[in-house]
């Protein structure tokens, strides 16, 4: 029986291996350059911030990749940066006119491409980012279109604003089902199963419950949301489905969180590099592939060159986390 069908029927591993003081050093290094440039240095800090989670998250022993430049991180930073200039400025220009007309049709246009441009630049930061992550040199890869997507996102923005934000759940789990639809791993694919019906089932407990438990309940709750969003999530091999699924308590959550606090408080906020480390350290330590997932049968189908990362700036702009 040779290595390579025994490991087939092997479980993957996801693991991450970051080191609080290693992370720590990179972090504040990156805070102190960017601080002497006076902003100019953060694509940079970005992209090696990006680099260390990458190369410090393992599958089956080998880790992953991420290829993205300062260069193309700042590229894109200079065309938001023009983009909301002529916005403020012509917003600007019209109260100055004091133009009661001019500066309702100024307000209405700034909110309108604002609301326009927020599907475009998920669109534009998932392709980036899939572009430039790499496994053994085995890339990622999206296939969505971005005008499908934009009218994806209007119809569940509107729903959810005619709904008082109701359908925000179903809106939400449309957007990731679509995504994952449409990224691939190789020759792998993904899939998302998660029902808009639960997540609103979800979120209305923690509503109700947060009050009435004084925010206790804020742990199950934290709880419930990944171990959504992890075991709806699946890989496609070869047409056999391969899940995910996280074991978590309540109580594994408490601790991650309380440790986390004290470190903050007590240290005034400069463990925040030692905070994020353990928080993805628990958070892999929960996770695991079930099923077996043959990695040596992962093969390279297809590469996109995308280097256009205004989409993944916009979304730092709007304070929006990628998925």
């Amino acid at each position: 029986m040779d290595l390579i069908s025994v490991k087939s029927r092997t479980k993957a591993s996801l693991k991450y291996l970051g080191e609080g003081t290693e992370f720590a050093i990179i972090y504040l290094k990156n805070i102190i350059l960017t601080l002497l440039s006076l902003g100019l240095y953060y694509p940079w800090a970005k992209v090696e911030i990006l680099k260390y989670h990458y190369q410090s998250t393992e599958l089956d022993q080998a880790r992953f990749s991420f290829h993205a430049t300062g260069k193309e991180v700042f590229k894109g930073f200079i065309k938001i940066y023009v983009i909301f200039i002529f916005l403020y400025g012509f917003l600007f220009y019209a109260l100055r006119t004091q133009n009661q007309v001019l500066t309702v049709a100024a307000v209405s246009i700034f909110y309108l491409l604002l609301i326009l441009i927020v599907p475009f630049a998920i669109h534009g930061a998932v392709r980036y980012r899939s572009s430039r992550s790499s496994w053994k040199g085995i890339h990622f890869k999206y296939l969505g279109d971005r005008t499908e997507f934009f009218w994806l996102y209007m119809k569940g923005a509107l729903l959810t604003i005619c709904t008082l934000g109701i359908y925000g759940a179903w809106f939400h789990v449309d957007m990731r089902k679509y995504i994952f639809s449409h990224l691939r791993f190789g020759n792998l694919s993904f899939n998302f199963k998660g029902n808009g019906g639960d997540l609103f089932v979800i979120n209305l407990k923690f509503v109700i419950l947060f009050y009435l438990t004084l925010g206790i309940y804020s742990f199950w709750y934290y709880r419930n949301l990944v171990r959504f969003y992890v075991d709806n999530t699946s890989l496609v091999q070869n047409g056999k489905e391969v899940k995910f699924k996280t074991n978590m308590q309540a109580g594994d959550v408490f601790e991650l969180l309380f440790i986390n606090g004290l470190l903050l408080v007590f240290t005034l906020g400069i463990a925040m590099p030692w905070v994020t480390v353990r928080t993805l350290n628990f958070f892999f330590r929960f996770l695991e592939i079930d099923g077996e997932l043959n990695t040596n049968a992962i093969q390279q189908a297809s590469y996109d060159n995308y280097d256009d990362a205004i989409g993944d700036d916009m979304l730092d702009f709007f304070d929006i986390d990628l998925l």
